[in-house]
């Protein structure tokens, strides 16, 4: 069994203003278990650059939850969490099968509380400078498959890049496009984590409909 979502720190839907990002910042907070094992998660760079008014409007359309709103199979969960505990071996389980099914149980509604509350923030909450759902909405058929379901996991890939999404989003304080920016042109920088692979995919798509923007994602070093 693999649940990564629901255990994600929930964004305050209330933002604030970001803090000034280091130059090679570490990743902090708890990371999916499937790409911590793997040490995979990447470290992006991502400037957004053109005229103004479209800069703008961009970075507002940008703003939201950050959270993909999955759709969880509950009681999928609890079976899975009492066959874990159950098939250990007695000399290591410190419960009775009663015991495990409490566990199971317990596990389930505490996963769907959270995901509750997390689901509950989207369309409202602007916590995230950079919030892909928002730029690119999961079909909802995706969504109900859940969040480890191979379907799901291929449509991530394919259109965002990022088959576990986006970690620890921030709005670079003073970002640059390493060149002087001509009059009536601003530009706006966001830093990122992403696993396996770099989303491409989804900074492709992001130019094709912002054409009149400059987008470029640049993987960075951590140390």
């Amino acid at each position: 069994m693999q649940v990564r979502y629901p255990w994600e720190p929930v964004p305050d839907p209330d933002p604030a203003p970001p803090p000034a990002s280091p130059p090679r910042p570490k990743p902090r907070g708890r990371r999916p278990a499937s790409a911590q094992a793997a040490g995979c998660w990447r470290y992006h760079h991502l400037t957004v650059s053109g005229p103004a008014v479209p800069v703008s409007a961009f970075a507002e359309a940008a703003r939201g939850a950050g959270i993909i709103p999955w759709v969880l199979d509950g009681s999928r969960i609890e079976e899975d969490v009492f066959n874990l505990a159950a098939s250990q071996p007695p000399a290591w389980r410190n419960l009775t099968m009663a015991g495990c099914h409490v566990l199971a149980r317990q596990f389930r509604e505490r996963v769907e509380a959270r995901q509750a509350q997390a689901a509950a923030l989207v369309g409202r909450s602007r916590a995230c400078p950079f919030d892909l759902h928002v730029l690119l909405p999961v079909p909802a058929a995706i969504l109900a498959l859940g969040p480890t379901h191979p379907t799901a996991l291929a449509w991530l890939s394919e259109h965002w890049g990022a088959p576990d999404g986006l970690r620890q989003v921030a709005e670079r304080a003073r970002p640059t496009t390493g060149r002087r920016l001509p009059a009536g042109h601003r530009v706006v920088g966001y830093s990122f984590f992403a696993a396996h692979a770099t989303p491409a995919p989804a900074v492709t798509q992001l130019g094709a409909r912002w054409p009149a923007l400059r987008f470029v994602l640049q993987p960075r070093p951590l140390d």
